[in-house]
């Protein structure tokens, strides 16, 4: 038994499951605009997202990270060093448009990781400013960079599915932020920090409520996409009310971020028999 839960801790602890959840999101963008997505571009995100997001948890002084000291720590960094030399063969067979598109965004990452201003800080040192990065990078991840190569797509549905899935990340990030509490420094002004954990919950679900009516200003919505949106609703505001500050284990680590898997799960279950 003691084995199969090293495995799990190891699954979640090299990024593999938040992969996951990239890749859910990215089928999600397929169903809703009822395209079809370059089998490529769903390695190269899998494979990208566990680099780099390896990258930004033992990376952050990437000197530490080259001369690594632990068989864990080097376990985790031979997957990422796969990981990224998998992603890197898949980018090869993908447009240059969505070769631009990810460059910027790897850019982004390395400006919220990498000390690149003054007095050696980066955008993640930034008081509450690191939850909308990586909810930006999400967003276009898996929206607007999956629909460049789009035979057609509806410009304003486009916007709001992007403004949707930035809303999404964020309140997923809630759960985390207010999880941390106990261990961030003041200095980073977390919104938790900031107003509360009380008003931070509040602010989630005003955030669940938009994500949602939103839907409703598109050209053109799916029974699927109507059906999923309700279902992620009701299910974000599930996490939202179950969120506290003394967490188990596994609440934000697996659950919080297998909703874009349960999401997916749903969607693709109403796509079929619906």
């Amino acid at each position: 038994m003691k084995w199969m839960i090293r495995c799990f801790d190891f699954y979640l602890d090299a990024s593999i499951h938040v992969a996951w959840a990239a890749v859910s999101f990215l089928q999600i963008t397929a169903i809703v605009f009822a395209t079809t997505i370059n089998n490529h571009l769903y390695f190269a995100l899998f494979f990208g997202t566990v680099a780099c997001y390896n990258f930004i948890k033992y990376g952050v002084e990437a000197e530490k990270y080259l001369l690594v000291s632990g068989k864990y720590l080097m376990l985790i960094q031979g997957i990422s060093i796969i990981s990224l030399l998998v992603a890197l063969y898949h980018f090869y067979f993908l447009p240059l448009i969505v070769w631009i598109g990810f460059g910027l965004l790897i850019l982004l990452t390395a400006l919220y990781t990498l000390p690149v201003l003054p007095k050696s800080k980066n955008f993640r040192s930034f008081g509450g400013f690191k939850i909308f990065i990586v909810a930006i990078v999400w967003a276009l991840a898996t929206v607007t960079i999956p629909l460049l190569t789009a035979d057609s797509v509806i410009y304003l549905d486009a916007g709001i599915e992007l403004g949707q899935r930035f809303i999404l990340v964020v309140v997923l990030m809630l759960p985390f932020e207010i999880r941390d509490l106990k261990f961030d420094p003041p200095i980073l002004r977390t919104i938790p920090q900031r107003i509360g954990i009380t008003r931070t919950k509040l602010l989630g679900i005003a955030m669940a409520v938009c994500f949602f009516f939103l839907t409703f200003f598109k050209n053109y919505v799916t029974p699927e996409e109507i059906g999923g949106k309700v279902a992620i609703f009701v299910l974000l505001l599930a996490v939202l009310w179950r969120t506290k500050k003394e967490q188990s284990k596994y609440f934000a680590s697996f659950w919080v971020e297998s909703v874009p898997l349960i999401w997916w799960g749903i969607v693709w279950v109403i796509a079929i028999y619906g």
